[in-house]
């Protein structure tokens, strides 16, 4: 059932998705999405990526797309892949072993990649030892009092080489299948004109959210209307 044809996986439903999530973050920032998904009949896995042997300071964008590969290979096809932000280039660096991508506010590959924020990062990125509940209010205008404290409370600390590699730009094929993607205006880290660039050139549905935040779409306000209107998009492949 893993291996269909593509043939007979053209006339079988999509339900099926696994969520990436983004970083500094984890499987937890997708429960929302997961009730609403699974409301609308699809299986949804939502894996927490996890670091190297070594470390986060050890761990590589290689060592995270493994672990995607293999989560991939764990479900039925057809299949959906959704990222947000590190977690949306993962899901195009994966892309050949989905049927439909949705990428929320992606980190992009090269060429686009160039348009991010010019950031250091250490070796190890301590955004958990440095949480605090004013910038992630910040960081989350568009979201409520209780999804601020949730969050608060379970952001990690982040692997410095998997940025570093992320931000200087990797390149990543185009997916054959469907793509949809979902930009920000309010979006401090990832541009919405660089996702709006980047949807143009695979030929992707794009959808523009003038008050969303980066994590918005997952954790603001507007959050399960959004999820509710990609079910309805996935659905409709």
């Amino acid at each position: 059932m893993h291996d269909l044809p593509t043939h007979a996986r053209g006339n079988a439903p999509l339900r099926h998705a696994l969520l990436i999530h983004g970083a500094g973050a984890g499987g937890w920032e997708w429960n929302l999405w997961r009730e609403v998904l699974h409301a609308r009949g699809f299986v949804t896995v939502a894996p927490d990526l996890q670091p190297a042997a070594g470390g986060l300071a050890a761990t590589s964008l290689d060592d995270y797309r493994d672990q995607v590969h293999a989560a991939l290979a764990g479900l039925p096809r057809p299949c959906a892949l959704i990222g947000a932000s590190l977690g949306g280039l993962l899901a195009m660096l994966c892309a050949d072993r989905a049927d439909a991508l949705v990428l929320i506010n992606p980190l992009p590959p090269a060429p686009w990649a160039a348009q991010l924020p010019s950031r250091e990062w250490p070796d190890l990125v301590p955004w958990r030892r440095d949480a605090r509940l004013a910038s992630t209010r910040r960081a989350m205008p568009d979201a409520d009092e209780a999804a601020a404290l949730y969050a608060l409370r379970r952001w990690r600390d982040e692997s410095g080489p998997v940025l570093r590699q992320a931000y200087a730009g990797v390149e990543a094929p185009a997916p054959a299948g469907p793509v949809l993607c979902i930009a920000s205006e309010r979006d401090q880290g990832v541009a919405a004109r660089t996702t709006a660039q980047f949807a143009h050139a695979l030929g992707a549905t794009l959808w523009r959210y003038p008050h969303s935040s980066h994590v918005g779409p997952l954790l603001g306000r507007d959050a399960a209307g959004t999820a509710v209107a990609v079910a309805d998009w996935l659905s409709a492949r």
